[in-house]
């Protein structure tokens, strides 16, 4: 009976669900706009801020003068060192402190309430769960995925970063940190996505088709937690920002992936 009637396990359920998880991420065209604007927009930052280095701005009002400011190396896109940290990228509001890699966590919020609601308003996710899935497989497979996707955006800014550098002739000196920080920054950046992904999820099964709440909520939560980013990935990250970012967001992942489920299950999938 078992031969005619194969067991439907967890690893076959999981299997079917990121394949069709990943075609419906990866083959479609909003995540190519969205690789697309995490490459160009490095890009255009560095280019604009460094043509406009030193112009000045008059408030009509407070005759208050603002000079422009312009990133002295390529780097300083991708963060700051740990020991400027405290005075400069984690509380400065400049255009250099505010303008970097950081922003992609807001590109990602988008991007997951964009792939997740377009399941329930197109009734993907309420014929999914009536003929094979789990809820907790669902929530899973979009966590997984989202966090893949996160990933590339995050090489596709750095990528965009190196372009940009060398069409604004900025340096790409390494002061107070190493190649092998940056390695470690970037992966801290990645992981830390797994702290946020299931933040955007749970914003997302809990709004359904109503996308611009899913968005709406994303953000606000997102920004309670924005200002630790500096903090835990600095530009100089060692091996332990790696394993705080990476223990953090396992933690979040299943903390809010059972939250996600909770909901799902006691919620109208409608």
């Amino acid at each position: 009976m078992e031969k005619i009637f194969p067991k439907n396990t967890f690893g076959k359920r999981m299997s079917s669900m990121l394949s069709v998880d990943s075609r419906r991420m990866f083959f479609t065209p909003l995540f190519f706009i969205m690789l697309g604007i995490s490459i160009s927009v490095p890009i255009l930052i560095l280019v604009m801020t460094t043509m406009m280095a030193g112009s000045v701005s008059v408030d009509p009002n407070t005759g208050k003068e603002t000079v422009m400011e312009a990133f002295d190396s390529a780097w300083q896109i991708i963060g700051s060192v740990s020991t400027s940290g405290a005075t400069g990228e984690a509380v400065s509001m400049d255009m250099t402190s505010m303008c970097n890699i950081n922003l992609l966590y807001f590109g990602v919020a988008v991007l997951i309430c964009l792939f997740v609601s377009a399941d329930f308003k197109s009734g993907y996710a309420k014929n999914l769960f009536a003929v094979r899935a789990k809820k907790g497989d669902y929530v899973i497979s979009k966590t997984m995925i989202g966090m893949i996707a996160s990933a590339l955006l995050t090489v596709g800014f750095v990528l965009g970063t190196v372009l940009g550098g060398a069409i604004a002739g900025l340096p790409f000196d390494m002061e107070g940190f190493t190649a092998a920080n940056l390695v470690m920054r970037i992966l801290s950046k990645v992981f830390l996505m797994a702290v946020f992904v299931p933040i955007y999820v749970l914003m997302s099964v809990i709004a359904k088709q109503r996308t611009w709440l899913a968005v709406v909520l994303s953000m606000a939560v997102g920004m309670l937690l924005f200002t630790m980013i500096p903090t835990l990935t600095p530009l100089d990250s060692n091996a332990m920002n790696v394993i705080l970012t990476l223990a953090g967001g396992a933690m979040f992942s299943m903390g809010l992936g059972a939250i996600s489920r909770l909901v799902l299950k006691k919620s109208d999938i409608l």
